[in-house]
């Protein structure tokens, strides 16, 4: 994890180990299973937005695979069903997708989709742009 994720998420590593993947994973769980992932996406948009960063007219859209753990070591002793796998060149990874909408004049992503990995990057394109582009 990087020095500033660590700040950002207030894990002082030298107090206490980074959560690991399974945890991440039960999180994001939490989050679908309450509809707070796009309630909070909006909450840190209008923070943003409030103190000076506006969104531009164009929109990148970008995907990156996000590692997620293949373990069956969790309570139900089965995989995630909701992680697939997928080929980036030569390499099989089984994870998850992260499909982002990136302002392209201040670099911050302001919508995001996370699909299991074997979704293509297409699919989810409609979702992605906040609707006042002049590009994407």
């Amino acid at each position: 994890m990087t020095r500033a994720m660590r700040a950002f998420v207030g894990v002082d590593s030298g107090r206490q180990p980074a959560p690991d993947e399974t945890t991440m994973c039960r999180f994001r769980h939490l989050l679908e299973t309450h509809g707070l992932g796009a309630k909070l996406l909006a909450e840190i948009n209008a923070h943003l937005e409030e103190n000076g960063f506006a969104i531009a007219t164009g929109t990148i859209v970008d995907a990156t695979i996000i590692h997620a753990p293949s373990s069956t070591k969790n309570q139900e002793k089965k995989r995630d069903p909701e992680i697939h796998s997928t080929k980036k060149g030569n390499q099989w990874y089984f994870d998850m997708k992260g499909h982002m909408g990136v302002d392209s004049k201040t670099q911050l992503i302001h919508s995001g989709v996370a699909t299991p990995a074997n979704v293509h990057d297409s699919q989810c394109l409609r979702a992605l742009p906040h609707g006042e582009e002049t590009r994407v």
